[in-house]
């Protein structure tokens, strides 16, 4: 049955209200008409709670080459250096932009003219480069992003509303080559599946972490937008790279609190229960290594001496300067019982970004006509075998930017369609046992966090792919037959981007960045993109 009159419509359709999905659509709505979704608050995501910075070349003793240099190191030899290239040579501009939309970043009262700045650095780079806002950059961004796009009259953004797929012209059977066409979502404050019609679509909807039992993202980190797009028929690339932030605070009443790498930068310590040092036993860097190396030397630390957890300690700089450099982190620690200027904070690592995700051009294009992707959810090429620190937000940007450009170049030429099709509930009913989703859920992350970890071996990798084959049979059935719920279309998307994970994992025959795997310990000759294509029946 076709909707002659769609619950929604739009120019530009966008998934996800994190800088990359907000920056787009601010540089858009001066044009177009923009529809936001976010599945929770418009401000609940993963920008919100990074807290180091975001990576530019403002110091004039520093280079855009340097900063490629760096990116491609810690990437171990897994990133493209022209994707690099382009974002690192775009940075300033764009952050220049966060500046000129209000973003407050913290200054050098020392510094002048255009290096005012301070800049601080961090894992992986070899300048300070990093701006930041004390140790709160996300809050600062998204905040800032979000009301400017509230008050913005071309953009509508749906809270607690999310994307259950996308809607193809040639599944609806329109005429014209392959395209998207809009999407069906789920309006949770309804309990409904209402349609949204446009022209373009982009899913910015972040990383999959949740698919591990420990995370430092928040919940709507489902991998929501790799789903979708692989069931539209778009390639993914780099799974198996899951990027495990080393410095978590362990405590069981702080289920995703991350202790900045910014820490480290300015001298902080990883040591043992013992106030030994480890990391220079492991890297020359010692704890301004990339992050897979500090991970992976926490790892086995923990289990070498059978303990829970390891110990960051910056109580030998001064009290003046630990506050006034990380007071978000210090005022939380307290009501921890931890005095960050006094002790060792015992720290875990946890799953943190997903460093591979849909294949995309230097526009956020992805195999589909009119489907973009921006920010975590997107391959790039940036963030190759292992993400350097900061890295992250500049991508969001840079693509919120280049994608932009694209679609105000691109779409005037393409004709919005007239109706979508409604979504059938004929066949389902009301889900009569919850505790079957909850049971799989709790399955998936567990086993994730077990086979798919730190350190892996093509066991154990066998093993979790055939646990979720039969979860994806259940979950299926489930989905079949019974209406949507917003923890049905998490897990539905979360065990399908495990699937994906894995996948790629056991095609990767070494150890290279994040990805180490007993029985591959070394590095292949060629560092090559491991890249997934969908199967011929989800494209029909």
């Amino acid at each position: 049955m076709m909707n002659a009159n769609p619950d929604y419509q739009c120019d530009v359709l966008i998934v996800g209200s994190g800088a990359a999905g907000l920056s787009l659509a601010l540089r858009l709505a001066k044009q177009y008409q923009v529809t936001v979704l976010s599945k929770a608050q418009v401000n609940e995501g993963s920008t919100l709670y990074a807290q180091g910075g975001i990576a530019a070349v403002f110091d004039e003793t520093d280079s855009i080459e340097s900063h490629i240099e760096d990116t491609l190191i810690a990437g171990a030899g897994l990133c493209d250096r022209e994707a690099v290239s382009f974002i690192a040579s775009n940075a300033r501009h764009c952050v220049q932009w966060l500046i000129d939309n209000g973003v407050a970043f913290d200054l050098d009262p020392q510094a002048a003219g255009d290096m005012r700045y301070h800049l601080t650095r961090e894992g992986g780079h070899s300048h300070r480069r990093i701006l930041h806002s004390a140790d709160a950059t996300g809050h600062a961004v998204e905040t800032t992003l979000v009301s400017q796009a509230l008050s913005h009259p071309n953009i509508r953004i749906l809270e607690r509303t999310n994307a259950v797929d996308l809607i193809l012209s040639d599944k609806i059977g329109l005429p014209g080559p392959r395209r998207v066409v809009g999407a069906w979502i789920w309006n949770r404050n309804r309990e409904q599946v209402e349609t949204c019609r446009a022209r373009a679509v982009v899913v910015a909807t972040g990383g999959a972490a949740k698919v591990y039992q420990y995370t430092t993202n928040p919940d709507i980190a489902s991998g929501d937008g790799i789903a979708m797009a692989w069931r539209a028929g778009c390639r993914v690339a780099n799974l198996e790279f899951n990027q495990f932030h080393p410095t978590c605070l362990f405590h069981p009443q702080a289920q995703n609190f991350l202790l900045t790498e910014a820490l480290r930068g300015e001298g902080a310590w990883l040591l043992r229960p013992d106030g030994s040092r480890f990391m220079p036993d492991f890297d020359e860097r010692a704890e301004l290594a990339p992050r897979d190396i500090v991970a992976r030397a926490i790892d086995h630390e923990m289990k070498r001496l059978g303990v829970d957890c390891m110990y960051l300690d910056i109580s030998h700089q001064p009290e003046e300067f630990v506050r006034a450099h990380f007071p978000m982190i210090y005022e939380k620690l307290l009501t921890f019982g931890f005095d960050l200027t006094k002790e060792p904070i015992p720290i875990v690592p946890a799953a943190h970004y997903t460093c591979g995700g849909v294949v995309v051009d230097q526009h956020g294009q992805t195999d589909v006509s009119g489907l973009y992707a921006i920010g975590e959810v997107s391959y790039t090429g940036l963030h190759g075998a292992n993400r350097m620190a900061s890295n992250s937000l500049l991508e969001c940007l840079v693509y919120g930017w280049s994608a932009a450009e694209e679609l105000i170049r691109t779409l005037p030429a393409i004709e919005a369609v007239t109706a979508l099709p409604a979504w059938d509930e004929s066949q389902v009913d009301d889900a009569d046992e919850r505790v079957v989703i909850q049971h799989n859920w709790h399955e998936l992350r567990l086993f994730m966090w077990d086979y798919m970890g730190i350190v892996r071996t093509t066991r154990r990798l066998e093993r979790a792919l055939r646990r979720i084959n039969l979860l994806q049979q259940e979950i299926d059935e489930y989905y079949r037959h019974f209406r949507l719920s917003n923890n049905l279309l998490e897990l539905r998307n979360l065990v399908q981007v495990a699937d994906l994970m894995v996948r790629c994992a056991l095609e990767r025959k070494e150890s290279r960045g994040l990805h180490y795997i007993r029985d591959y310990p070394d590095l292949l000759p060629e560092a090559r993109p491991t890249i997934l294509t969908p199967p011929d029946y989800i494209k029909r």
